[in-house]
């Protein structure tokens, strides 16, 4: 058998990889975005704080313009001009400040190098904005420019103004360096949960793998260890493969005994008639007796051409070449004469036969001869479970949106080891191996038939009190 030839990777490493290249990708994305936010949130947050310094020291220029000694309000203003220093002391580099007249002109310098000319343009501050923007004098780095007035008894005297570089503004590199060791721990903590997790899930799935490799050898007594599955799907993963390995067990032994049983279904009749016919040739036997012999060897051929004749239709059947004709049928009066056939053609015994029609007419769509069927076939089930006196009855029941006929026995019942077996082809139980010769092919041709017909054939209950089969029959809507 050819095999696909694609190079095979292992669980552990197929999600490993592929999930630390996703989570890769997707911290970079997420780092973008960050450095984006945050350079935007700190610079807004810096250039407020630059504002409001700009604004306290012009407000303490205007009151020492005014000779105003408010104690309370000295302390305020200290208070909150240290607290500004603070936050702008988070720069590696606080911005320069200069003091101007009401013109413009500097009256106060802070970095010249930044700035060199002797006053800034009154254009620059006429500006309603407090923030601007202009590139610096030595390169083309972008400078900002906030300004506050320096307003005394409603007259402007001159302004404070800041200057600072954009890239002394945004320098963020604390904040880029937390953010890197963020971003990797992040990731290395992702990749080891999915390394942690993808291993206990690849380990049942590899015993597993295993297991099936011993159940294709051969060794049907391979299982796998349930309990310590927490996860619900491996512990359903886990249990169900040992209900398989049971179930294949079960099979194998089955296919062995039908070997073994069909050899000897078919050799029987055939080593009987041989002997009689042979006895028959030899002049062992003449006259009548020689007649009987041939009336034996023809019922021995009746047996064997029967149970050839139903191992083919099983496999016509199941071939979905054998087919079923479905039409309306009154179920009461279609149950009641096959139950009367049986009685009369196939009830050596006399076995007692109850049957119970349902009170009303119940028209369903069925086969008449597949019907009759699996009828004859329950019905001959239930007389061979009865060992000495017992009794049969077959009811008629509605079910919406099913009939339902129900054939029980008093019978001696199937046994619990048995139950899950009885609709397996080939398969013939203890009690009836060694009783009753045929090909195990009863129950599960019927129940074949009976779903064919969109109905059902499943085994009620069972016990030491005898077995109640339940067929089901889809009824004319």
């Amino acid at each position: 058998m050819l095999r696909n030839k694609t190079r095979r990777i292992s669980l552990l490493r197929y999600w490993t990889t592929r999930y630390a290249v996703t989570l890769a990708v997707g911290l970079l994305v997420l780092a973008m975005l960050s450095v984006v936010w945050i350079r935007h949130t700190t610079l807004e947050n810096r250039l407020d704080v630059s504002e409001f310094l700009a604004a306290e020291l012009a407000g303490r220029i205007a009151g020492s313009q005014q000779n105003v000694e408010d104690t309370t309000q000295s302390t305020y203003l200290d208070q909150d001009m240290l607290d500004a220093r603070d936050e702008l002391m988070k720069m590696e580099s606080p911005p320069s400040i200069f003091i101007t007249d009401a013109g413009g002109t500097i009256l106060s310098a802070g970095d010249q190098d930044l700035y060199k000319e002797s006053s800034f343009p009154s254009a620059v501050l006429e500006k309603k904005s407090s923030v601007q923007t202009f590139s610096g004098l030595n390169n083309d780095a972008l400078v900002y420019l906030i300004k506050k007035p320096i307003i005394v008894d409603e007259v402007t005297f001159g302004w404070v103004v800041m200057l600072q570089p954009e890239d002394k503004f945004a320098d963020l590199n604390d904040e880029y360096r937390l953010l890197a060791l963020f971003i990797l721990g992040s990731g290395l903590l992702g990749w080891a949960a999915i390394y942690i997790l993808s291993r206990r899930l690849a380990r049942p799935i590899s015993a597993a793998a295993a297991a099936a490799k011993e159940i294709r050898n051969g060794n049907y007594g391979v299982s796998l260890m349930p309990s310590k599955a927490k996860e619900q799907e491996v512990y359903d993963l886990v249990t169900s493969f040992n209900d398989m390995a049971i179930r294949l067990e079960q099979l194998e032994s089955i296919r062995a005994e039908l070997l073994a049983g069909v050899t000897h279904e078919l050799k029987t009749p055939v080593t009987s008639i041989s002997g009689l016919l042979q006895a028959v040739k030899d002049d062992v036997v003449t006259g009548e007796e020689a007649k009987e012999f041939i009336t034996i060897s023809l019922k021995e051929t009746e047996r064997m051409q029967t149970m050839i004749n139903d191992l083919l239709e099983f496999n016509t059947f199941a071939a979905n070449a054998l087919p079923v004709s479905t039409a309306p049928h009154e179920l009461n009066e279609l149950t009641r004469g096959i139950v009367h056939e049986w009685n009369l053609a196939r009830n050596p015994d006399d076995i007692p036969v109850h049957f119970h029609p349902y009170e009303r007419d119940l028209i369903v769509l069925t086969d008449p001869d597949r019907f009759r069927q699996i009828m004859m076939n329950l019905l001959n089930n239930a007389a061979h479970a009865i060992e000495s006196k017992g009794q049969m009855a077959v009811t008629v029941r509605n079910e919406d949106p099913c009939a339902l006929i129900d054939v029980s026995d008093t019978g001696i019942g199937i046994p619990e080891s048995e139950k899950t077996l009885i609709f397996e082809r080939f398969y013939r139980g203890e009690n009836k191996k060694y009783k009753i010769r045929g090909l195990g092919l009863g129950l599960p041709f019927s129940q074949l038939l009976a779903r064919a017909m969109d109905g059902d054939l499943e085994l009620k209950e069972t016990s030491l009190l005898g077995t109640t089969f339940t067929l089901k029959i889809k009824k004319q809507d």
